[in-house]
């Protein structure tokens, strides 16, 4: 990126030249230039403050002679929080200059919204102007830090995001850069947070029929390769999988003609070759029918997002990798279909997972917890400091939690409470979910076998019975379970994500290893 001239030196080089034009003009006489600049202002605490400018906006506002604090006043209302107002003419470097609203400027972690409220707002802003430029067809748009250079780059670089890969009409691009401040070190960290999220989502919106368990390992194994020699990735073919007895994630994968892949990624950030890793283990179903037990055809197009476990860890090393955290990761995704053809597992077969226990497969919908039975079991073998499991596992989890909040099922406090500080950080919140006994006994009283994949009372506790399965295969003393079927796409909640597949919780899990990183306390 080019190096920027501190804010005053470039505004005043050019000031004899700037000029305002009043509300009047056109957007299209100034955008001549494509040039856009986005600027914070905060709300007033008291009724007779005047207009709370950033830093950056304040220095801009001194260069054009008050003339945007004076058409701000003049227009007679606030900018609020999340919204924008545009102007033209103001300057002749920037021919369109955005302003967004803030919201308090004595914002901060908000404890009964588990978020830091102030990253959040800056994110929205930012991601609201952005939008805006890029409507307006404008192609280099630098932007204000808010006062977090690094949230103000998610909020560019996530807000921008949108799948039109396979569409002959595509969104302007729009390239984003920080203006008028030296932290360009946080801006670039929050742009890696949110390009890590951006591959999440890509891959999680991606047909299922582009997308098979195949091309997503050629796509990680080509993300992976361009961040440096510290990572190895082995795609598993489906004769590794019979040689290591994963019996439960091969009854899922034989209903389907496209092959089973167990990706593994291997990144090796920690100058002690010798410690112990974090593991990352991410549901990988690239379409889910059901199987047998077949979906409601409404909405099972949303099905190619089931691998949004898979998505999100692998996305989420791809990032630790680029951030070269000093921290060892393991990424494990089992890979697969699960469609209905003749030899697919049928309601009431029993398989057997790789460490040896039987299970009743009482619904062929409830497969997520198979392929992760036989990946957990493999995760033991690499003596981890802690196992972290994601997957878009229950429907249960979206009616318990809607897309509030991640759902976490942990038999670790220590790892519960770095979990929870990392997602108050993103913004993209984790909510601890039980893991009592008395869901334990629903799925391991079964008729036929030693588990049950349902349970014996399927609608009830549905999230809670599915993460009793799971613990049955660790015996780790820190694992948690991240069930992110209730985050896994977005409508409007999420204000600077647009419309489709969340991507959520990778900024978390990428947050989470990078304090890891840190923590001797986990070694």
């Amino acid at each position: 990126m080019m190096m920027l001239l501190p804010l005053r030196t470039v505004l005043q080089r050019s000031v004899s030249r700037s000029c305002c034009r009043g509300f009047s003009v056109s957007p299209q006489t100034y955008n001549s230039g494509k040039k856009g600049l986005i600027l914070g202002v905060y709300e007033k605490d008291k009724e007779e403050e005047s207009l709370v400018f950033t830093s950056a906006g304040d220095t801009f506002d001194n260069v054009v002679s008050g003339k945007l604090r004076d058409h701000l006043t003049r227009s007679g209302s606030l900018v609020k929080k999340g919204k924008t107002r545009i102007f033209y003419g103001l300057h002749e470097d920037f021919p369109s200059v955005a302003v967004v609203g803030l919201g308090k400027k004595s914002a901060g972690v908000n404890h009964d919204e588990h978020w830091n409220e102030s990253k959040e707002n800056v994110r929205t802003a930012v991601s609201a102007g952005c939008r805006q430029m890029q409507d307006l067809e404008i192609a280099h748009v630098e932007v204000d830090p808010c006062g977090d250079a690094q949230a103000a780059a998610e909020g560019a670089v996530l807000g921008l995001f949108e799948y039109d890969e396979l569409k002959k009409k595509k969104k302007k691009v729009v390239s984003t850069q920080l203006y008028g401040s030296h932290d360009n070190e946080a801006w670039q960290k929050g742009a890696l947070y949110a390009e890590g999220q951006n591959l999440a989502r890509y891959l999680m919106e991606a047909p299922a029929n582009h997308l098979t368990p195949t091309k997503f390992a050629e796509v990680l194994e080509q993300k992976l390769g361009k961040v440096g020699s510290n990572v190895k990735v082995f795609t598993r073919s489906k004769t590794w999988i019979e040689e290591q007895q994963m019996g439960a994630f091969l009854s899922v994968a034989k209903g389907s003609d496209e092959p089973p892949v167990f990706l593994e990624i291997h990144y090796s950030g920690s100058p002690n070759a010798k410690e112990s890793p974090l593991v990352f283990v991410g549901k990988g179903v690239t379409f889910d029918s059901g199987g047998i037990s077949l979906k409601p055809s409404s909405g099972m197009d949303a099905m190619r997002g089931d691998m949004g476990g898979a998505a999100t860890v692998c996305s989420a090393i791809v990032t630790a990798a680029a951030l070269k955290l000093p921290i060892n990761i393991i990424g494990l995704a089992p890979l697969c279909e699960n469609m209905p053809n003749g030899r697919a597992n049928k309601p009431g077969d029993v398989v057997k997972a790789r460490n040896g226990k039987t299970i009743q497969v009482d619904n062929t919908d409830a497969e997520g917890r198979l392929l992760l039975a036989d990946a957990l079991c493999y995760a033991h073998g690499f003596n981890a400091k802690a196992i972290v499991n994601a997957a878009t596992l229950t429907g249960a989890m979206d009616v318990a939690l809607g897309s509030a909040a991640t759902g976490v099922f942990t038999n670790s406090s220590w790892l519960w409470t770095r979990l929870q500080e990392a997602s108050i950080v993103t913004g993209d919140r984790v909510w601890r979910m039980p893991l009592f006994e008395h869901y334990s006994k629903q799925v391991t009283e079964s008729a036929l076998a030693d588990l049950n994949n349902i349970g014996k009372y399927s609608r009830s506790g549905g999230a809670c019975t599915a993460a009793a399965f799971l613990k049955e295969f660790v015996t780790a003393p820190h694992w948690a379970h991240l069930d992110i079927a209730g985050v896994m796409s977005n409508k409007d909640e999420v204000p600077y994500l647009r419309k489709g597949m969340s991507g959520r919780p990778t900024r978390t899990l990428i947050e989470f290893a990078a304090r890891l990183s840190k923590d001797k306390s986990s070694t």
